[in-house]
């Protein structure tokens, strides 16, 4: 699994993240939330050394960094909201590697995960329940790459456990298949699963070894537009997002899976949103 190419940290911690914590989560729109949760993937690829003033800066109280063997997640909250972030594929870290080489599937408490990405949430999932426990916030959760998967599936535990925050919502970027259609229906979760044309990420593993997508795709086209397209219309535009790569001298394959691609797309479509373009509403029942 790809990872984000060399990026360099913002020097004003007022770049890292567009939109300040001003307000409740709940009261901004969905492609608002959608933005802040993928420049919080993006930061989450950095140590909190340099990422704490950053969040700080926009409006987090609390921060805290949660590494365990190489599996690491953000926990980020203010009076408001809490928010679980977790880190996506690093490659120099083989714990991630053998993460994502792992397609088999092992028995969850409902249905059958991933061995790999289980395994990465089985190391922290611990540490993180006893930090939430008691939290009556709204808990959302999100992440790009392995980050999306792991935070799919500690979105679905913590639904299905006894804290007493259910998962407000669940936002991914670039995320693979997790688990099989039976871990999808028992958890169902209101979620936002970003994929960008091309990213060849949100197609692993195969559907033919028994994996299933979950929650509402927003797809957005080869021209960064959010469509609902079928069949024939996707592959169509997937050819035509390779063909235009190809004559750029790349191959959008890998490119499309940036999380910086991601950001791009999405502060263009809040614009667009705020300047009163219609937009798809996705079908997503959130839980009060």
């Amino acid at each position: 699994m790809t990872s984000l190419p060399p990026v360099r940290l913002p020097k004003h911690p007022a770049n890292g993240i567009t939109i300040k914590l001003e307000r409740p989560l709940c009261q901004w729109h969905w492609l608002e939330q959608s933005l802040l949760f993928s420049e919080l993937s993006r930061l989450s690829y950095f140590p909190e050394s340099l990422t704490r003033p950053i969040f700080e800066d926009a409006g987090f109280t609390e921060v805290q960094l949660i590494d365990r063997e190489g599996a690491q997640a953000y926990l980020l909250g203010n009076k408001n909201d809490l928010m679980v972030v977790c880190r996506g594929t690093e490659p120099h870290d083989w714990n991630d590697l053998r993460a994502d080489a792992n397609a088999m599937t092992v028995l969850f408490d409902v249905g059958r995960l991933h061995a790999g990405f289980k395994s990465e949430v089985d190391e922290l999932w611990p540490i993180i329940e006893r930090a939430i426990r008691e939290n009556q916030r709204p808990t959302w959760f999100s992440g790009h790459s392995l980050g999306g998967a792991m935070s799919t599936i500690c979105a679905g535990r913590c639904k299905l456990s006894t804290i007493p925050s259910n998962p407000r919502a669940l936002f991914t970027f670039g995320s693979p298949r997790v688990g099989n259609n039976a871990f999808i229906k028992a958890v169902g979760l209101a979620h936002y699963r970003w994929v960008n044309n091309n990213d060849i990420v949100t197609r692993i593993p195969p559907r033919w070894l028994g994996y299933r997508h979950s929650g509402f795709e927003l797809y957005c086209d080869h021209r960064n537009r959010l469509r609902k397209v079928y069949s024939w219309q996707r592959s169509l535009d997937r050819f035509k997002g390779l063909w235009t790569s190809l004559t750029r001298g790349s191959i959008d394959y890998l490119s499309d899976h940036s999380n910086l691609e991601y950001i791009r797309i999405l502060r263009g479509l809040v614009v667009d949103f705020r300047t009163g373009k219609p937009m798809i509403e996705p079908r997503v029942r959130i839980d009060e």
